[in-house]
């Protein structure tokens, strides 16, 4: 036995490496792959946007209902029968001047 070796064996040089491999690739798949970090950062920011998509679409909904209700035969409102006799049809009545 002449001391000590000068070399790691082989063995623990490609255990090292594969280990390595592995941990690297695990990592950037954890950042950067389909279910990684970034991608739910996206996927909040998306629902981010839809949710005030969805709200201001509730808010149209509630604005066409009301309408429909006020022109519905339970409970009709002339000042809005009238509005949209005017918008829709071009009506106007015989006192009105239409300026141009």
């Amino acid at each position: 036995m002449s001391g000590s070796r000068k070399r790691p064996a082989l063995g623990v040089v490609v255990y090292f490496a594969i280990a390595f491999s592995l941990a690297t690739y695990f990592t950037f798949a954890a950042v950067q792959g389909d279910y990684g970090l970034f991608r739910r950062i996206q996927v909040a920011a998306e629902a981010d946007v839809l949710n005030r998509e969805r709200a201001e679409l509730e808010r149209q909904l509630a604005e066409m209902q009301n309408k429909t209700r006020r022109l519905s035969d339970d409970y009709l409102d002339p000042d809005l029968l009238d509005e949209q006799a005017r918008s829709v049809l071009g009506l106007i009545r015989a006192d009105e001047i239409v300026i141009r």
